[in-house]
């Protein structure tokens, strides 16, 4: 019997690798010794944080670092994943989570007139310089785009410096020099638009550090960018996924010229995804914790959907689920918290309680395997 694990990553304490390790671990310790188990490993990503290191273990190739500004413009080190070519054409594969992400801010004030995307634009430049063909970006804007040479000048000529900070201000963008940029891919894991009650700055912006009583104001800074794009920038703005990682789905379709895209039909394309499910009797995902969102275009339903439609039976391991009426989507459902535990011990021990749920679940999981005539 064949069951492949397709999870994940469990935010603040597994990658996708460890989670799928430990359900395995577990299931082979409570699967019958005698019956013919094949288990096999599939790590996935839905466009967000995990996206490189995801499709780097799927496809090889190597893993380049960088200097680059955090989101308050201090230095780091920050890298991407340049996937193995057999002399192709390359493909990079870069997440603003490196560079750009809320949790580099570690402790520091959260500051959405100051913090920028300009460190995800410079490993963009980099990767550009590698050479690579083929840009594949997990994913708010103009910080990037001055990273690769965009002239963001005051209504004198004067050139404005330190975006987002000042982004009023900007009467003209100036693009630079002409150079060839690679494909660009924009892996979605959420279809937001930019502007209105659905975009950026309404459903994202609090967890970015905008007060409710702010929202006018930021959605001003982002209305006057995009009129200044004109017809281009109207319609970027309405595209689906435009209002990602605070617009950086935006910025990357209006100054690469980027594609957007759901972030786990790509992911699952690349892993060949479709052709393990095939092969697999029993699929199971999960994530660090399956809620409402979870059905949104989030890695673990997708993995569900796909199975479904293919006949297979499904079930789902998290850390902690908002609603069992979320089994009618998954299948069964093992949450592996422990209620007694704060927050902090649970995500610590999130590796040994994975293994040990997946041990006592496995005679249960075993009874959804279709059973030979």
């Amino acid at each position: 019997m064949k069951i492949l694990v397709a999870c994940d990553k469990f935010k603040g304490s597994l990658t996708a690798l460890e989670a799928g390790e430990a359900i395995a671990s577990g299931l082979r310790a409570g699967l019958a010794a005698e019956a013919p188990w094949e288990i096999r490993l599939l790590p996935i990503a839905d466009g967000g944080d995990g996206i490189a290191a995801t499709l780097l273990a799927a496809r090889g190739g190597e893993w380049i670092e960088s200097e680059v500004l955090d989101p308050l413009s201090e230095p780091r080190r920050a890298g991407y994943a340049l996937l193995a070519s057999d002399g192709g054409p390359k493909t990079a594969v870069i997440e603003m989570a490196q560079a750009s992400g809320l949790a580099l801010l570690d402790g520091r004030d959260k500051d959405p007139r100051r913090a920028t995307t300009y460190g995800t634009g410079q490993l963009i430049e980099h990767a550009r310089r590698q050479g690579v063909s083929h840009l594949i970006l997990g994913i708010g804007g103009s910080g990037m785009a001055e990273a690769l040479g965009y002239r963001f000048e005051d209504a004198s000529g004067h050139p404005l410096r330190g975006l987002p900070m000042g982004l009023e201000e900007v009467a003209r963008i100036l693009p630079p020099a002409a150079q060839a940029w690679p494909r660009v891919t924009v892996a979605c894991d959420v279809d937001n638009p930019l502007l209105g009650p659905q975009g950026c700055t309404r459903v994202y912006g609090p967890q970015k550090g905008i007060a409710c009583e702010d929202f006018p104001y930021h959605e001003a800074r982002l209305e006057h960018l995009v009129s200044l794009l004109g017809e281009s920038g109207r319609v970027a703005a309405a595209t689906a996924g435009s209002g990602a990682a605070g617009g950086l789905g935006f910025g990357a379709r209006v100054f690469l010229k980027a594609e957007l895209v759901p972030g786990f039909d790509l992911v699952a394309d690349q892993l060949g995804l479709h052709e393990a499910i095939d092969w697999a009797d029993l699929v199971l995902t999960g994530e660090g914790r399956l809620d409402s969102q979870s059905l949104q275009g989030k890695g673990p339903y997708g993995v569900v959907c796909l199975a479904r439609e293919r006949g297979k039976p499904t079930a789902a391991f998290c850390g902690q689920v908002e609603n069992r009426s979320l089994e009618t989507h998954f299948g069964p459902i093992v949450e592996i918290r422990d209620p007694e535990s704060t927050l902090e011990e649970n995500l610590a021990r999130a590796g040994g309680r994975l293994r040990e749920a997946a041990r006592k679940a496995a005679p249960s999981l075993s009874r959804l395997l279709p059973r030979p005539l």
